[in-house]
């Protein structure tokens, strides 16, 4: 009887697990074929696995372009959500009043704030300030944007570290500073990766605010480099560099989660825990 429940709980995952695969599949396949081959035979193996379509969407396409640019947003975002959530987090945490209070519920109020209400508004404040069409300021939009996400899981992990070890470093001499670095960000490093991960993968796939504040092409990161590439595709029939151009989107996500996956399991069963 309970290999039989254990059977009837495996298939619809089975079955799950190859619908979200195959799509994968046939987009690897289509990345090796030609427009031909593609509208042919579209669900057989390619015959010839050329480099073709992925040469002619990193430079042709400006792929490659958009491909540097969103690795740079998305490091520099993911540093800064960093730089600015830690000290905000720990100070919330630490220093308990009213007005502490009142902003932490700003900040998780924030939260339920659908973004597309101040992309205008947005706009037309980095227009004031000369910052549109700049990845410097995209990375800064990015990280301000995820930065309440990224205290409300680390207010959590900062929670359950005993106040005695920042008592014990307070007598031997230790500055709010040194506390902070030398001792809280190790003990919340599994919390730390966890958002800086998921916050990772947010920016890397992120298209409306990148489309919005971006106006100059050799700027454009993959979101909207795809985008282009779509609508290019429909009129050169450049079917197989689309696809070539969506596996070097995906495949760094893929490989990003693949090698982190623990890691986030492991930040958020701590998380929950706590």
């Amino acid at each position: 009887m309970k290999v039989v429940s254990q059977i009837l709980v495996r298939i619809p995952l089975i079955l799950w697990a190859f619908i979200v695969i195959f799509p994968l599949i046939w987009m690897f396949m289509g990345a090796f074929k030609s427009n031909a081959e593609i509208f042919t035979s579209p669900w057989s193996m390619p015959t010839d696995f050329s480099f073709t379509n992925f040469e002619r969407a990193w430079n042709d396409y400006n792929i490659g372009r958009a491909f540097l640019n969103s690795f740079f947003v998305t490091v520099l975002g993911s540093f800064l959500t960093l730089i600015l959530s830690i000290p905000t987090a720990y100070a919330l945490e630490r220093v308990r009043s009213k007005f502490g209070e009142v902003l932490i519920n700003v900040y998780l109020a924030s939260m339920m704030i659908p973004s597309v209400l101040g992309w205008i508004p947005l706009f037309f404040l980095l227009m004031k300030f000369n910052l549109l069409d700049n990845l410097w300021a995209l990375s800064l939009v990015y990280a301000i944007s995820h930065v309440p996400f990224t205290i409300f899981i680390l207010v959590g992990f900062i929670g359950n570290i005993p106040k005695e070890l920042e008592e014990a470093a307070v007598v031997d001499g230790m500055s709010p500073y040194g506390i902070l670095f030398k001792i809280v960000t190790p003990l919340i490093k599994s919390g730390i990766m966890t958002v800086t991960i998921l916050n990772a993968i947010s920016y890397w796939n992120e298209f409306f605010m990148a489309l919005i504040l971006l106006q100059t092409e050799s700027k454009n990161t993959l979101g909207v480099a795809m985008n282009l590439l779509k609508i290019d595709a429909q009129y050169d029939s450049a079917w197989g560099v689309l696809f070539a151009g969506l596996c070097i989107a995906v495949i760094p996500v893929i490989v990003f989660y693949s090698i982190f996956q623990r890691h986030i399991v492991k930040g958020m069963t701590e998380g929950a825990i706590k």
